[in-house]
């Protein structure tokens, strides 16, 4: 497994992380059993970068992380989010108090002294104009709390602002074949200034897997199902905010450019990873078969010029004028 450097905190991370969103909820069923048999395999597989969330699950995921933590003795980095655990989500929200709060609440979940790496959880954008909410993340550092804080963003804006602060180590965006705009501008100014990226989203709420059809149900607690429009968080976090019907035929433009050997998710998972910017990609995973599929990308060749032309000229005539706008 290909390690990388995350930001400036001195961790080296593998270039395919384990995203612990789906194994706390909003993804339908989930067994904890098999969650932990993909955490396990995970390790096995060389990943040593897992992100999570105190708000996926209610703190479910970040206690078997905490749980994957006390049982094994391989190093490895938890990333975890804080911010939208209480009632309304305003700039407000972000306090002294709620902060502290949510990351002793995570510093329990995960049964550690210390957070690896803490990250603003997708905040509104005047936040990342509010320096005193960033000199209280500097003051949770001094205390020991956490080792080193970043920000998760929707918009390239709110990543661009961030990383003015020089705190910040780490953005995590969304940035996948759906989504290529953060490459153009974002990715050489975090470079300049050494900020770790994470990629989320990298296979568009499993979309860029191929395996879906018009017909494909979602269960009734599967964000896929309720928030297409955006009816409980940002839209762009379900299929990166493309429709689904247009998503669908997307794919299908795709499929002849996966590369012999390959499947489409290798494509859109090494696309990412051609991108030296990029820290670790973190796709999503509730069992063994997934993580497997997710850390075959890494082993495959970089996709070559031609092809990266290829995919973006697909993304300027099909997806542009949906999603670069807005995010």
């Amino acid at each position: 497994m290909e390690h990388r450097e995350l930001g400036r905190t001195g961790f080296r991370v593998s270039a395919v992380g384990f995203g612990a969103w789906a194994i706390g909820g909003t993804w339908g069923s989930v067994r904890d059993d098999e969650s932990m048999a993909a955490l396990r395999r995970a390790l096995d597989l060389g990943v040593d970068f897992f992100d999570t969330a105190d708000v996926y699950g209610d703190g479910h995921s970040e206690r078997l992380l905490g749980q994957l933590r006390r049982e094994t003795k391989a190093p490895f980095v938890i990333a975890t989010k804080a911010g939208r655990g209480g009632p309304g989500h305003t700039p407000d929200t972000y306090s002294r108090a709620n902060l502290t709060r949510w990351v002793e609440r995570s510093l329990e979940n995960l049964g550690t002294e210390t957070i690896d790496l803490l990250q603003l959880h997708a905040p509104p954008t005047e936040v990342y104009y509010r320096p005193e909410i960033f000199g209280v993340l500097d003051d949770l550092v001094t205390a020991g709390k956490i080792r080193f804080y970043g920000v998760s963003v929707e918009k390239v804006e709110e990543a661009l602002k961030a990383i003015e602060y020089p705190g910040v180590q780490t953005v995590q965006i969304i940035f996948n074949l759906f989504r290529q705009r953060p490459a153009e501008l974002f990715f050489a100014q975090a470079k300049l200034k050494k900020v770790g990226i994470i990629a989320r989203l990298p296979l568009s709420s499993g979309m860029l897997t191929g395996k879906m059809k018009p017909g494909t149900a979602f269960e009734p607690d599967d964000h896929r199902h309720f928030n297409r429009e955006g009816a409980a968080f940002d839209r762009g976090e379900t299929f990166s905010g493309v429709d689904y019907a247009l998503g669908l035929s997307v794919v299908e433009d795709l499929r002849p450019l996966v590369p012999a050997g390959a499947t489409l998710a290798d494509m859109a998972l090494r696309f990412i990873l051609d991108f030296d910017a990029v820290s670790s990609v973190i796709p999503g995973a509730r069992n063994v078969g997934q993580v497997e599929a997710n850390v075959r990308a890494e082993a495959l060749p970089p996709l070559g010029a031609e092809l990266h032309r290829k995919l973006r000229q697909l993304y300027d005539a099909r997806l542009l004028a949906q999603v670069h706008h807005r995010w």
